[in-house]
């Protein structure tokens, strides 16, 4: 895909009549209400690079010898452009592109497109081709430097789309929508990951694992968020709401996705988070689960646990093992959920999903009642307290195969966790009951990846002999050794998978000391493979 092809696209989309583009200045987007610009600059070289690969020989020619020229383009997006360009020195280029049929913005003169004041020559200059080196200096200009294409990159400047390529007026609600789908089909626009609302604050939206505001206008009030929320939300969470200043619940936008929602109450006022689930399954390639972890899902019983903190993609990855077992089993499958959040379809197995507050009143009695309606598979969306944790135990030990969630960072701590909820009396018993139950550990984190995205990083801990015995005894401490030794049988450990990313190159080095739970470990072992940390100082 050409770079220009990028802004092609968000002139389409967004049914713009331009986009003026301009060494080192904003983006501009012209649209029928007025012109929307980009919050940073776009670099000269990306300019240059945009005329090198789309112009023809003759336009570029063109250029050379008159510091302008005139061309239409084809994108990818179906839609052809008029290009215009004035090159007005070595470091100022600007580039006017318009719908070629018909023009919905005035014929441009180029001399018409604006550039820096300190870099705008007499009009003489552009002229009179003896008397202008400069234009000839820039065709032959150094290629763009190495940067993401518009395609790898997806958004101008490289973050979170200006304000006109994410702009609330461009999202067409049908009639008696919610408002709040407005912002919910703009996150889904720029590919965020979760929608803040604030009272007090514009919409922000976490892209990349950092939080950047979604559009251009003025803060919302803990009211204006009330309202919004209050056309979506259930019934009993509203009640909920009321007695407890905070509450979950699921939103559905059809064709669109699923989003699990928060809504609070801070000393602002009324606030929300919502998380984007998206409608399809995430295959097992997709989200890079090392290949020993697919032996769990054919286990006909036993604990396996996959852990990590909020945000680092436990549930995407539950649902990618579920639908794995789905495709590939045929038995039957319980989720108990707060609330549902990937949807399950029956494919080879029976799929029933429970959410708490809407089918069931809590964790423990749904898993007490899935005993009796003869499951193959229990997927327990949180274990969260003694008595839930220990039913999940239970029934793993009676022949079910039960997977579940904790918030811990490692494998070890979350041996530790399960065996810690329970009074010290009760410790060595459960020790004995989970030695015998436990199959495997997942534990992960989210990193940054190198050109935008984000991709995971697997701990894993897969239940033999060795690991019954360290949890019967009390020692697992010891558990990561065995994680090092166990290398042939699947088994890694955080800092192995978050070296490789960085060997590989596609996490830095610096993403991948943040992300260690062992900085010093981390940091030696990128030494031993030539890579150094550069942390800011001060």
């Amino acid at each position: 895909m050409l770079r220009i092809d990028f802004y092609v696209q968000h002139l389409l989309k967004h049914k713009a009549n331009g986009v003026r583009l301009v060494s080192d200045m904003p983006v501009t987007f012209h649209f029928d209400a007025g012109d929307r610009q980009s919050s940073k600059p776009i670099d000269h070289d990306m300019v240059v690079a945009m005329v090198q690969e789309a112009a023809p020989p003759a336009a570029l020619q063109e250029l050379q010898a008159q510091g302008r020229c005139a061309f239409q383009h084809d994108s990818e997006a179906g839609m052809r452009v008029q290009v215009e360009v004035r090159a007005a020195g070595p470091s100022s280029w600007a580039l006017l592109l318009s719908p070629a049929k018909p023009a919905r913005i005035a014929p441009a003169d180029v001399e018409a497109i604006p550039f820096p004041a300190a870099d705008a020559p007499p009009r003489a200059a552009v002229r009179a081709p003896a008397a202008a080196p400069a234009p000839a200096a820039p065709v032959q200009a150094p290629k763009a430097s190495p940067k993401p294409s518009g395609e790898a990159r997806g958004y101008i400047d490289g973050g979170i789309p200006d304000h006109a390529a994410a702009d609330g007026m461009h999202v067409q609600l049908e009639p008696g929508e919610p408002q709040i789908n407005r912002l919910l089909r703009l996150m889904k626009m720029v590919n965020a990951s979760d929608l803040h609302l604030s009272a007090n604050v514009v919409a922000m939206v976490r892209k990349d694992g950092e939080i950047h505001p979604l559009e251009r206008r003025e803060a919302y009030s803990s009211d204006e968020i009330a309202n919004m929320i209050a056309e979506i939300m259930p019934e009993r969470s509203r009640i909920e709401f009321d007695e407890t200043n905070d509450a979950d619940f699921a939103h559905n936008i059809p064709g669109l996705c699923r989003f699990r929602a928060n809504v609070f109450r801070d000393r602002h006022g009324v606030g929300a988070v919502f998380r984007q689930i998206p409608f399809e399954l995430l295959s097992v390639e997709q989200i890079g689960v090392p290949p020993k972890v697919l032996d769990l899902c054919w286990l006909t019983k036993g604990l396996v646990v996959v852990t990590g903190p909020t945000g680092s993609g436990k549930s995407t990855t539950l649902s990618t093992l579920i639908d794995f077992i789905n495709m590939n089993r045929a038995d039957h499958i319980i989720t108990i959920e707060d609330p549902i959040e990937f949807v399950h379809p029956n494919k080879r197995c029976l799929v029933n999903q429970r959410e708490i507050g809407e089918h069931t009143t809590g964790f423990k009695r749904a898993l007490r009642a899935a005993l009796r309606e003869d499951p193959d598979i229990v997927l327990v969306g949180e274990m969260r307290d003694l008595e839930t944790i220990a039913i999940a135990i239970e029934t793993a030990e009676t022949g079910h195969l039960v997977f579940g969630t904790l918030h811990t960072t490692s494998a070890a701590s979350t041996v530790d966790r399960i065996i810690d909820q329970f009074p010290a009396d009760q410790q060595e018993q459960i020790r004995i009951m989970l030695s015998e139950s436990f199959r495997g550990c997942i534990a992960q984190v989210l990193c940054k990846k190198k050109g935008g995205g984000r991709i995971a990083a697997y701990e894993v801990l897969i239940g033999n002999s060795a690991v019954a015995n360290l949890i019967r005894e009390g020692k697992t401490v010891q558990l990561k050794s065995v994680m090092q030794t166990g290398r042939n049988l699947g088994m890694q450990t955080m800092n192995d998978h978050l070296l490789q990313h960085v060997k590989n190159d596609l996490v830095t080095p610096e993403e991948a000391y943040m992300k260690s739970n062992d900085k010093q470990l981390m940091k030696s072992l990128l030494a031993a493979e030539g890579f150094s940390v550069d942390l800011p100082q001060g």
